[in-house]
C-alpha cells in the first residue's frame, strides 16, 4: 500500500506569543489556586526579607543612641524564621504543582497521539512524536508553576524594594535604575536566542529518538548487515546537535544569569561613590546610606529571578511550540458524526455485508490515486478473495473498510450504512483485524491474544488455540499463556506470529474479519490447518481475504481481481482462469493451472 512522504517533525507553522501565551494558561488554569497559594508563600517570604533593612536601619539607629536592641534582634530572628519557613512551603506547593501539570500535559497528548489519523502517523516520525511526550513535556515543568510565580514575586519584590529605597533617597534610587535598564536592555536582546536554541536542541532530542526507533524496528537486519557503526554514527550525529544547540542555549543563559550580578555590583560602585559624597554632606545619614546599600543588594535576588523566569519562558515556549503543533494533526472522530439518521448505524446480529460505489481514493491531492472507481458487493457469510499484482490497492480496501482513510469520493458501506455514518468504536468493534506485518506486542502471550477481546473467558482462548494449531507453543512455553514474547515477538517465529494474530482476531468473534496475507509465512502443514480455520469461520461470519498465494484462495465463494487501482474481474477461481488473463498468469506463474 502506498504512502505519503513522511518528514521527521510536524510541518505546522509555530504558534504565535499569543497562542503560546493562551496554552500555557491552559495547563496552569485547573491549578490556578494552587499556585495562587505558593504565590502568596512566596510573598510572605519576599515581605519578611524586605522589612529586614528597615530593621537593620533601626538597630544602628539605637546603637548610635546607646539604647536597649533586644526587640529588634528578636524581629529580625522572627522574620528570618518565618521567610524561611513560607519560602519552603511555596517551593513544595509549586514543584507538587509543576509535577501535576506534567502530568496532566501528558496525558491529554497521549490520549491525542493514539487517536491520530494513520495518515499523520505515516507522516510524522514516531521518535519524534515519542520526544514530545517525554522530553518536551518536562519542560512544562519550569514554566508553568516556577515561571510564573517567580515573576510574580519577583516584580513585586523589586517594585517593594524599589519603594523602601525611594523612601530612603530618590538620588540613590535614580543612579540605581539607571544601571539596572541599561543591563535588562541588554538581556531583552538575548531572550529570543535562549528561545531558538532551545527548540532545535529538542528538535535534535527528537531526531535522536527517531533514530533509535529506526534501528531497534529492525534491530536483526542491522546487525545482519554490519551496520551497527554507521547506524551509531547516525544517533551520535544527531546527539552532537543536540549537545550544539544546548550549549548555544547555555551560553545565552549564563550571560543572562551573570548580567543581574554585573548590574548589582556596578549599581554597588555607583551607589557607594554617590551615597559616600551625600554622607559627607550631610545631605544623609551613614544609617541610611547602610541600609540602601542592604536593599541593593537585595535586588540581586528579584533580578535574578525576573531573569530566570523570562529564561525559563523562553524553554518552555519552546516546548509549547512543538507540543501545540501536535494537538494541530488531524484527530479521528470521537463521536458519531452528525449527519447520521437516528438508528442508522445500529448493530445487528450475525455477518456484516460491505459495498464498495464508486470509491476512489489518494493520500494527498498531490500524489496519484490508489482507488479509481471501485466498486463491488459482498454479501454476508461467505469468503472473498481479493487478488493482483503489488500495488493493485488490495491492502488499502480493508484501510477504507476500517476507516483508516477516508474514500476521497464514493461510498464504503458495512451493512448498508455509510463506515463515515458508524460510530467508529462501534464501527471497528464488528471487524477482526490481521495485519500483512501481523504485529506481535511486547507482552504476555495472553495479553496479545486478549488485546482484541479483553472480557474473552479461559474456554474462549483455550478453542482459539486448539483451531489455530498453538497449544504446541503454549505447551513449550515456561510460562505458558503468562510467558513474556518479547519486543515485538522477537522470541516467536514468523509462522508464529501470524497464527497469533489470527487467533486474536478470531478471538473477537467479529461479524467481518479482514485478513491481509494471513498465511504468508506458515508452513504447507499449518497453512492448510489455517485454511480450514478461515473456511469454518467463513460459514459464520463475513471473510475478505487479500493474498498472494493463491492456493489460500482456490475455494473462496468469488475472488476480486484487481490491478492498478480497478477492478478488472469478480468470479470464482474457476471462471476466473478461463475468462480473465491476469488472473490466469497470476495461477499459471503459482503453477495453479498449466
Amino acid at each position: 500500500m502506498n504512502t505519503a512522504s513522511r518528514p521527521s517533525t510536524p510541518d505546522a507553522a509555530p504558534p504565535s506569543a499569543r497562542e503560546t501565551l493562551k496554552a500555557l494558561y491552559a495547563y496552569v488554569r485547573p491549578h490556578r489556586w494552587v499556585v495562587a497559594l505558593g504565590l502568596l508563600c512566596a510573598l510572605v517570604g519576599t515581605a519578611g526579607g524586605l522589612l529586614q533593612p528597615l530593621a537593620t536601619k533601626a538597630l544602628v539607629d539605637r546603637l548610635s543612641s546607646g539604647t536597649t536592641i533586644t526587640g529588634i534582634l528578636l524581629a529580625l530572628t522572627v522574620l528570618v524564621v518565618v521567610g524561611m519557613l513560607a519560602d519552603a512551603l511555596g517551593a513544595y506547593v509549586l514543584e507538587r504543582t509543576a509535577e501535576s501539570v506534567v502530568l496532566a500535559a501528558r496525558r491529554t497528548l497521549v490520549g491525542r497521539l493514539l487517536r491520530l489519523r494513520l495518515t499523520e502517523v505515516e507522516r510524522v516520525a514516531p521518535g519524534d512524536l515519542m520526544s514530545r511526550v517525554t522530553s518536551d513535556t518536562t519542560l512544562l515543568r519550569a514554566v508553568s508553576t516556577q515561571a510564573v510565580v517567580t515573576a510574580a514575586t519577583g516584580a513585586v519584590t523589586f517594585v517593594a524594594a524599589v519603594v523602601m529605597m525611594a523612601v530612603l533617597d530618590v538620588v540613590l534610587l535614580g543612579v540605581t535604575l539607571g544601571v539596572v535598564v541599561v543591563t535588562g536592555g541588554l538581556v531583552a536582546l538575548v531572550m529570543p536566542r535562549i528561545a531558538q536554541a532551545t527548540e532545535r536542541s529538542q528538535e535534535a532530542v527528537g531526531e535522536i529518538s527517531t533514530a533509535l526507533e529506526r534501528v531497534f524496528g529492525a534491530f536483526r537486519t542491522v546487525k545482519a548487515s554490519g551496520a551497527e557503526q554507521r547506524e551509531t554514527d547516525r544517533v551520535e550525529a544527531a546527539a552532537r546537535r543536540a549537545w550544539r544547540h544546548g550549549l548555544t542555549s547555555a551560553k545565552w543563559e549564563a550571560l543572562a544569569g551573570s548580567a543581574d550580578g554585573l548590574a548589582v555590583q556596578l549599581a554597588f560602585l555607583a551607589v557607594l561613590a554617590v551615597g559616600g559624597a551625600r554622607v559627607s554632606s550631610g545631605a544623609i545619614p551613614v544609617s541610611t546610606l547602610i541600609a540602601f546599600l542592604l536593599y541593593l543588594f537585595y535586588l540581586i535576588e528579584p533580578v535574578s529571578e525576573l531573569i530566570d523566569a523570562a529564561s525559563h519562558y523562553q524553554e518552555g515556549a519552546a516546548a509549547i511550540s512543538r507540543l501545540t503543533q501536535v494537538q494541530r494533526l488531524s484527530t479521528e472522530p470521537a463521536t458519531q458524526h452528525r449527519s447520521t439518521p437516528p438508528g442508522q448505524a445500529t448493530v445487528v446480529p450475525g455477518p456484516a455485508s460491505v459495498r464498495f460505489v464508486d470509491v476512489s481514493f489518494r493520500h494527498r491531492p498531490d500524489l496519484p490515486y490508489i482507488h479509481e472507481q471501485v466498486g463491488f458487493e459482498i454479501p454476508a457469510t461467505g469468503m472473498t478473495a481479493i487478488v493482483g499484482p503489488s500495488g493493485a490497492g488490495k491492502s488499502t480496501v480493508f484501510a477504507l473498510i476500517e476507516r483508516f482513510y477516508d474514500a476521497t469520493s464514493g461510498r464504503v458501506l458495512v451493512d448498508g450504512v455509510d463506515v463515515r455514518h458508524w460510530p467508529l468504536a462501534q464501527l471497528r468493534s464488528q471487524i477482526g483485524y490481521v495485519e500483512q506485518d501481523a504485529p506481535v506486542l511486547a507482552g504476555t502471550l495472553r495479553e496479545n491474544l486478549t488485546f482484541a477481546a479483553p472480557d474473552a473467558t479461559d474456554d474462549d482462548i483455550r478453542d482459539v488455540l486448539r483451531r489455530t494449531k498453538l497449544t504446541t507453543l503454549v505447551d513449550r512455553l515456561p510460562d505458558g499463556l503468562d510467558t513474556p514474547v518479547g519486543h515485538r515477538g522477537s522470541t516467536l517465529s514468523g509462522g508464529e506470529r501470524q497464527r497469533i494474530a489470527i487467533a486474536r482476531a478470531l478471538l473477537r468473534k467479529p461479524r467481518l474479519l479482514l485478513l491481509d496475507e494471513a498465511t504468508s509465512q506458515l508452513d504447507a502443514g499449518n497453512e492448510l490447518a489455517v485454511r480450514g480455520v478461515i473456511a469454518e469461520t467463513a460459514t459464520e461470519t463475513t471473510v475478505l481475504v487479500v493474498a498472494h498465494r493463491l492456493s489460500t484462495v482456490t475455494n473462496a465463494d468469488r475472488i476480486i481481481v484487481m490491478d492498478a487501482g480497478r477492478i478488472q474481474a469478480i468470479g470464482t477461481h474457476a471462471e476466473l482462469v478461463v475468462r480473465d488473463q491476469l488472473y490466469a498468469q497470476l495461477a499459471a506463474t503459482q503453477l495453479l493451472t498449466p
